[in-house]
């Protein structure tokens, strides 16, 4: 997944922005008092993001894959 839309879909869903690292961005979920690092590449796997989304209290991204015949 895109990082920006990873980001995007965090920021949709009540998270905020909290600080700038080197190497990664710090996300913040008010509501469950959570932190999360994001890093700085531009595709970010999937079972990553799940896993971001878990340590913030947000729901899994679903992934539409499209099967190609």
């Amino acid at each position: 997944m895109k990082r920006n839309k990873l980001i995007e879909y965090l920021v949709i869903n009540g998270c905020v922005f909290d600080r700038e690292g080197s190497n990664h961005t710090i996300y913040f979920n008010p509501t469950a008092n959570k932190l999360s690092a994001i890093p700085k590449h531009n595709e970010i796997d999937d079972n990553l993001c799940n896993e971001i989304c878990k340590q913030l209290g947000v729901k899994k991204i679903k992934q539409h894959r499209s099967i190609i015949i």
